[in-house]
């Protein structure tokens, strides 16, 4: 699956945005900034969170850290993050590779309002090594998210 559905989930909702493909890891923030050759908070990292019974995707800039008091606030309690084997097993897309589009379970979609700073970002594309750009607004869009205030300032 992972970046075949990603592929086909855009070829689907927006075919004139490519696939960037690199021949090392853009699992980590860093690998994918180095990668890409942006600033490592251009990077927009998928974060795969548990808050009680249920599981969300927040999709936050790369050099951003959750606020334990706003998560709680806005999701209504403490947030963790989730296993390897659970995220690979919801998405679709292993750890580092995660992005909220061509989910193998649909998941609530949240988008930091950090990621507001920039004109274009790049997520993950559903490998430990592709990344797509894409502008913020359009992401959340595409992904049906809700925008929310849950990273430390």
């Amino acid at each position: 699956m992972s970046l075949e559905s990603v592929r086909a989930f855009l070829s689907e909702h927006a075919p004139d945005i490519a696939i960037l493909e690199l021949a090392g890891s853009t699992a980590t923030v860093a690998e994918a900034a180095a990668g890409h050759g942006v600033a490592p908070a251009q990077i927009a990292k998928t974060l795969a969170l548990r808050v009680g019974e249920r599981a969300v995707l927040v999709v936050a800039r790369g050099d951003a850290r959750l606020d334990n008091k706003k998560t709680k606030a806005v999701f209504g309690g403490k947030v963790k993050m989730l296993p390897p084997e659970e995220v690979m097993a919801l998405t679709g897309h292993p750890v580092g590779g995660v992005c909220p589009f061509g989910l193998a379970t649909p998941l609530p979609v949240y988008c930091d309002m950090s990621l507001q700073t920039f004109e274009e970002v790049l997520p993950a594309a559903g490998s430990i090594n592709s990344a797509l750009r894409i502008a913020p607004a359009r992401m959340a869009a595409l992904a049906r998210a809700d925008w929310v205030d849950v990273c430390q300032s």
